[in-house]
């Protein structure tokens, strides 16, 4: 029964919450790729035998889509119609916790894109900037993560 705890619009904010989880985190993750890409294939046609080791930007940018898809999946989880419970507040913490996980993605993906990208080209030329360069896409990546136990912690408030 809808009543001022249990409003209508309450599963609204939820699904809000679990679309933008997963497609800001999306999107930081194909930006993410798609930039990086750009300098692996400038790399791969002078020095070809550095792809596989340039591409560790693009997995650690693709591993921001997983934090998204992990916050989706859980709020979608615990969507369901405001006459079984779903109340405005567990709509409204969903909400967060999924803008939370998506712009620390899409935030995150940028970094790692531009990193990605100019680190690539420059280990061709010099390769003791690969150290450098991962120490600089672990502290891009670990922006995602920072979102991503937000996001969690938010969520697990909804029982509290």
């Amino acid at each position: 029964m809808e009543n001022e705890n249990n409003p209508v619009y309450g599963p609204f904010f939820g699904v809000m919450g679990a679309s933008a989880a997963m497609i800001l985190s999306a999107f930081g993750a194909a930006y993410g790729t798609a930039r990086a890409g750009v300098g692996i294939a400038a790399v791969a046609v002078m020095r070809p035998e550095l792809i596989m080791k340039s591409i560790i930007p693009v997995v650690m940018a693709g591993i921001l889509a997983i934090y998204g898809l992990v916050v989706a999946v859980l709020i979608a989880g615990s969507l369901h119609p405001p006459n079984e419970g779903y109340t405005a507040f567990m709509g409204f913490l969903h909400l967060g916790a999924g803008l939370s996980v998506g712009f620390s993605g899409l935030a995150s993906g940028f970094a790692i894109g531009i990193v990605g990208e100019a680190g690539v080209r420059g280990t061709a030329s010099q390769p003791r900037l690969f150290v450098g360069m991962v120490l600089i896409l672990i502290f891009a990546e670990v922006l995602g993560l920072y979102g991503l136990i937000v996001a969690i912690y938010l969520y697990t408030k909804q029982n509290a």
